[in-house]
């Protein structure tokens, strides 16, 4: 069941305790091209840890953390407005990213003996989700909720979308929801939700948020150090489709078994379709509750990022196609200048019936938990 509570009619609320984080909103961030009012609202723990969120596409607009000296930075790529995350410097920054994220092999698959057509936005295929209405593009409804049966941080932003059925070309009609809440360690969890489907339909959501520990808009992610728990990673062909084969990363370029430092060796994929790292990985352990798969760290600011998730893979993608566009406060994200660390099932799963299955069907719930928890050493 989703969280069951009221959309608040109320301008500004507080709400904070010793044990919780504050949170705070509606705030008005502007209109979208079409008129639809775009809303903000803010986390806060007591170390002093902001993370913004943004209701076009279920957006993380900001992460502010400290770093080993306690200077706070911002250290995820976005916008200062509405128009700048609906225009074509907008590379899913931040998004909740979906009905399926990454690449779905020539914008085909067929579903109980049906062949479904989506729209070819990444020749020549489809990706995340489609063009007008992929999960990213569309304004989603914003609560607070409270209670001890929804997440371990009991207080947080719900963010909920009504997706009709034939949307982008998927089928059936899914109710979709994103539960942010932020802990007193600095975890920011992020509950991915379908229910109600109509019919069968594939789902694979994940939040395409853009890392620099050293803050957004500094030059390089080249230098930070990467650790995944992996030892098996999706092979891909010039499109960045999956081969259907899952190769172990020992001895390879693909290899971050131990921290490494992202260009030590991605140079040699620089004249692959990819550009560099924009790969998924086979996560060593599965759980019902988050468990570690990466771990990143700037050694200059001294910041640490551990991702924890329940999905079987992460996608690390290096930023290879970031051309220079500015951001917010009119910060250059340059090539390279971060990293995503994306917490989900394989690409194109639907036309891979050797890889875990994304199919949603009716009475049966899609859950999935992120968690990125924030340090300095």
């Amino acid at each position: 069941m989703l969280p069951r509570f009221a959309f608040t009619a109320l301008g500004v609320i507080l709400m904070t305790t010793s044990l919780h984080a504050q949170v705070t909103g509606p705030t008005p961030f502007g209109k979208t091209a079409d008129g639809t009012p775009v809303e903000t609202y803010t986390l806060k723990n007591k170390n002093g840890m902001t993370v913004k969120l943004m209701t076009l596409g279920a957006t993380i607009t900001e992460i502010i953390v400290p770093d080993k000296n306690g200077k706070f930075a911002n250290v995820v790529l976005g916008f200062d407005d509405v128009a700048g995350y609906q225009s074509d410097k907008n590379q899913y920054f931040g998004c909740t990213t979906g009905r399926v994220c990454n690449r779905i092999a020539k914008g085909r698959f067929t579903l109980e003996g049906k062949e479904y057509k989506l729209a070819i936005n990444n020749e020549p295929n489809h990706l995340h989700g489609g063009v007008k209405k992929s999960l990213d593009k569309v304004v989603w409804k914003a609560s607070f909720f409270k209670g001890e049966d929804f997440v371990p941080h009991n207080r947080g932003v719900f963010m909920a979308y009504d997706s009709p059925d034939g949307e982008e070309g998927y089928p059936g009609k899914v109710r979709f929801g994103v539960l942010f809440s932020l802990g007193e360690m600095n975890d920011l969890r992020i509950e991915l939700r379908g229910d109600f489907a109509s019919q069968a339909t594939p789902v694979n959501l994940t939040n395409h948020s853009y890392f620099n520990l050293a803050g957004a808009g500094a030059d390089t992610v080249l230098d930070h150090e990467l650790k995944l728990e992996a030892n098996e990673y999706v092979p891909v062909d010039k499109t960045l489709i999956p081969t259907g084969k899952l190769d172990p990363v020992k001895g390879t370029i693909f290899d971050f078994t131990k921290s490494t430092r992202i260009g030590e060796r991605i140079a040699k994929l620089y004249d692959t379709g990819a550009k560099g790292y924009d790969h998924c990985y086979v996560l060593t352990k599965r759980a019902k509750e988050p468990t570690l798969a990466a771990r990143l760290r700037d050694l200059k600011s001294g910041r640490v990022l551990t991702v924890s998730t329940t999905q079987p893979g992460i996608q690390a993608y290096t930023g290879n196609f970031l051309f220079g566009q500015k951001g917010a406060g009119n910060k250059e994200y340059k090539q390279r200048s971060a990293v995503c660390l994306e917490t989900c099932h394989f690409p194109d799963a639907v036309n891979q019936p050797a890889f875990p299955s994304i199919i949603l069907r009716p009475n049966e719930a899609y859950r999935q938990t992120c968690v990125y928890a924030f340090s300095a050493e």
